[in-house]
């Protein structure tokens, strides 16, 4: 039984650190297990006479502290778990340190580590106070200079900013050392600081910004990897084209790099001038890396980019800010990816995610403001309620103000904040000083949990050709926050008639207050009401609409992310009422039927015609019912993919065999989107599996001449099981074992089995010789392909009934948490949601918690939202 209480972060206690650091010199003697780092502070106090100084520092070895080049004795200062305090300081000095560290053993993945025999760091959060002694906190800015030494085997040394010098060092190793000098002049918080070094290959190219200054641009990989960062290199200078467009915001170093590293625990990180990303999020060509490769790496090379800006010129005060620099540039990677692959396609994809990540986050006990107002461990809130839904604030905003007022006013605070650490209300009084609005209501947005819930009723006077339409808002209670305020919710609202031309065009309805009705008048006819139009507030609408209707916007309503919407919500309906014991087999019918008819319409683009195709995730549909019975939901959404699959059968295929192409390779959006209509088609097909279509399966994953096509075949092939399935996970196997991005797929591939012994092969392969891949830790990439694949991407087989799935998934959790407490507490949130599922089944993932919470040594991350879901 744990008997220690950690004591929680607060916003309410946050006080400016009393110090400057206005300069900060670290030399680096690295060796594998006993690295030196040697940290020369220039400080200056800010704050009171008799405040001490205190740095954070964990699991360092202290080898000497002095300050103004004279040693300190043991008494002279504190040292613990948490950090090195000096009790009295003069006004303004020098303080030296030097500790030692050892990366080889940091499994955690935090700070300075190896990875592939290469240093390597990641210091967001809270990662830099391992390295050395420093106020670890975002709002401490500091002048960084860099000496880096190593062996002559590690030919790369890296690190922020610009390159001042490097050489050969005077060694009596016989394979000799050497140097390099790296010097940032921009003041940046530790949690940017970066370092790499190693053997490593190099893809090189040069940018030239708006004032004319040439940036090389340096990616840097495994040997012989050099080729795989093309489309990545290209991403990032269009990057940069864009933000110069879009923003104004042009690169400031002479230098921009990006690493690739395969143990990490992030997607990627922007620290300045030298991001590190996650390898499966930079290496690609088309026979290892699908189009969701290609596009994910797109939006994150420029994601991490756009920091540069939001989030490195400007940072937080504090971690509960986070949103303002993950919100603002979330919302800019995907404007970008809007102009790279289409707006609509784009918009409806974001949608997706946020409703299967944030909305359930909403949902469950782990809901939280998206800035909240405490923490244990900063870690558990990189969460997507900070990005997504952050992303749709920024969004929001846009929407009320208009895109020039917008523009004004992001430009105010790229002026009026540049080169500070601020806050979300500093960021929120540049919108109202540039648009001259209140916008005091709007921040309840940030302070508020829980997704808001809007209804729509509406009233058509025929003698008066005037309609009504009442919009109502409420947001449920959740952790702490019993009582919710109205928000300001903008809803795009048009009208169309019954055949689908449009009445009137769309208008944004501002419901700031918990009813509103807004009157239209001049309609000759009752009208088809397209509401949240674009997805232009992150909430859950319900409306009055007649599924006639919806059959309209199906077919015809111009705003295209609205087209898609009808059509899920019509499947929605079907799914849920068949699964609640309310079969409507004509519906099903003429669903279908209405999909054929949307898929050959030759206005429509093949990327769009296979979002059309995807049903709702029984993730999705889960959040529309309380209590959740996963087996029922799953079953009734196969039925329904059944009867597409039959339905449509003679038009799948044709639409199979007719988008097969035997030509060159583009990752552009016109080809990626033929492949995914294509793959759609498979997957419907695979949901009715006689001879034919598993011959067709079969042939598909045969002559996949890309990875795309091969996993859409191999998942297809999964989903139907037996002989076929098991030769092509063979083959896969045996054609992939030597590539660990793509191997991580295939355990992807399984994690998802929906059959009936999908848990058996599950723990099957967590005693695969490739999971561990020789070592007895798995790499993070790896266990979510597996664990998290599996438990948030296998509804029906995590939930099974005999609580298998529940206890496989917390016995990874407290395996992880022994090592890497970050990646353990990222693979919690499927238990956490408990109290929504049946009865038996909440019990079940409840005792699973309790297990985890009461193990000795959990750690802070894990402790912290296994006991939100509890509590």
């Amino acid at each position: 039984m744990r008997t220690d209480t950690p004591q929680p972060v607060r916003l309410s206690d946050y006080r400016p650190f009393p110090f400057l650091i206005e300069t900060t010199e670290l030399e680096f003697q690295l060796e594998p297990s006993a690295t030196r780092v040697k940290a020369s502070l220039a400080i200056k106090r800010s704050g009171a006479a008799d405040e001490p100084l205190f740095l954070n520092g964990e699991r360092l070895k202290l080898i000497s502290v002095a300050i103004d080049g004279q040693a300190l004795s043991a008494n002279e200062y504190g040292l613990d778990g948490e950090g090195l305090t000096i009790h009295q300081v003069p006004d303004s000095f020098v303080l030296t340190t030097e500790v030692e560290i050892d990366p080889s053993t940091n499994k955690a993945l935090m700070g300075l580590y190896m990875s592939g025999g290469r240093f390597c760091t990641q210091c967001e959060a809270e990662g830099f106070r391992t390295i050395t002694f420093f106020p670890d906190r975002p709002d401490v800015l500091s002048r960084y200079t860099v000496r880096i030494e190593a062996d002559a085997a590690f030919p790369y040394l890296l690190s922020n900013g610009n390159l001042w010098e490097g050489g050969e060092v005077d060694s009596t190793k016989p394979e000799g050392r050497h140097y390099a000098i790296w010097n940032d002049p921009f003041p940046k918080p530790a949690y940017l600081f970066a370092l790499v070094a190693g053997e490593l290959d190099v893809l090189e190219d040069s940018f030239v910004t708006m004032s004319g200054r040439t940036v090389a641009l340096k990616v840097f990989v495994d040997p012989g990897q050099a080729p795989r960062a093309a489309y990545a290199l290209d991403a990032l200078k269009r990057s940069m084209k864009w933000d110069e467009e879009a923003f104004g915001r042009e690169y400031d170093l002479d230098l921009f790099m990006i690493v690739a590293v395969r143990d990490f625990n992030f997607g990627a990180m922007e620290n300045k001038g030298l991001n590190i990303f996650n390898s499966s999020l930079l290496l690609a060509q088309p026979e290892t890396a699908t189009d969701m490769d290609y596009e994910r790496i797109e939006s994150v090379v420029a994601h991490e980019y756009f920091h540069n800006w939001t989030g490195n010129r400007i940072t937080c005060r504090d971690w509960f800010q986070l949103c303002l620099k993950e919100g603002l540039t979330v919302f800019r990677d995907q404007s970008f990816s809007a102009d790279m692959r289409g707006e609509a396609v784009q918009r409806i994809k974001d949608v997706k995610a946020l409703r299967a990540r944030q909305f359930a986050e909403d949902a469950g006990p782990l809901a939280h403001p998206v800035r909240p107002n405490s923490y244990l461990k900063i870690d558990n809130f990189y969460t997507a309620t900070i990005y997504e839904k952050g992303s749709e604030l920024i969004r929001m905003l846009k929407t009320i103000l208009g895109a020039q007022t917008f523009r004004k006013s992001l430009d105010l605070y790229f002026e009026r904040h540049d080169g500070e650490a601020t806050t979300v209300e500093a960021f929120i009084a540049c919108f109202a000083d540039a648009s001259g609005r209140d916008m005091s209501d709007f921040f309840a947005w940030y302070e508020q949990a829980g997704t808001p819930a809007v209804s729509l009723t509406h009233a058509y006077d025929e003698a008066a050709k005037a309609l009504e339409i009442t919009l109502t808002q409420t947001t449920a209670p959740t952790n702490g926050q019993p009582a919710k305020r109205p928000l300001p919710v903008p809803v795009t609202i048009g009208l169309l008639d019954g055949d689908g031309a449009v009445l009137r065009d769309s208008e944004v309805v501002l419901l700031d207050e918990p009813t509103k009705t807004v009157r239209w008048e001049g309609l000759t006819s009752a009208p088809v009401i397209s509401a949240l139009r674009g997805f232009s507030a992150p909430v859950n609408l319900t409306t009055d609409t007649r599924a006639v209707d919806r059959y309209v916007q199906f077919a015809a309503d111009p705003d295209l992310f609205n087209r898609w919407e009808a059509g899920q919500t019509l499947a929605r309906e079907l799914i849920l009422g068949r699964a609640d014991g309310a079969p409507d087999e004509v519906g099903e019918e003429r669903y279908a039927d209405a999909l054929g008819k949307a898929l050959v319409d030759e206005a429509s683009d093949p990327a769009f015609k296979a979002l059309l195709l995807a049903l709702p995730t029984e993730g999705d549909l889960s959040l529309a019912v309380d209590p959740v019975d996963p087996a029922a939901i799953h079953a009734a959404r196969g039925h329904l993919k059944t009867v597409i699959a039959v339905h449509l059968g003679d038009l799948l295929r044709r639409l199979h065999g007719d988008l097969q192409s035997g030509g060159e390779f583009s990752a552009d959006a016109k080809a990626a989107g033929k492949r995914a209509l294509r793959n759609a088609c498979c997957d419907l097909l695979a949901s009715d599996p006689h001879a034919v279509n598993v011959e067709r399966v079969v042939g598909h994953f045969e002559s996949a001449a890309n990875m795309t096509d091969a996993m859409g075949g191999l998942s297809a092939l999964v989903a139907i099981g037996g002989e076929p399935a098991e030769k092509a996970l063979a083959a896969f196997h045996a054609q992939w074992r030597h590539e660990p991005l793509v191997l991580d797929k295939w355990f992807s591939a399984q994690a998802r089995d929906p059959n009936d012994g999908a848990i058996g092969r599950i723990l099957a392969l967590t005693a695969h010789p490739d999971f561990n891949a020789g070592d007895a830790i798995p790499n993070p990439n790896r266990l979510r392909a597996l664990v998290q694949g599996f438990s948030s991407g296998n509804p029906a087989r995590f939930h099974d009934a005999s609580g298998d799935g529940y206890r496989f998934l917390a016995d990874q959790i407290l395996g992880v948490d022994g090592f890497n407490p970050m990646t353990a507490a990222r693979l919690v949130e499927p238990l956490g949601a408990w109290r929504r599922y049946v009865p038996e089944l909440g019990a079940l993932m409840r005792e699973q918690l309790e297990r985890i919470r009461g193990h000795v040594g959990l750690s802070k991350n894990v402790l912290e939202l296994v006991s939100r879901a509890l509590d």
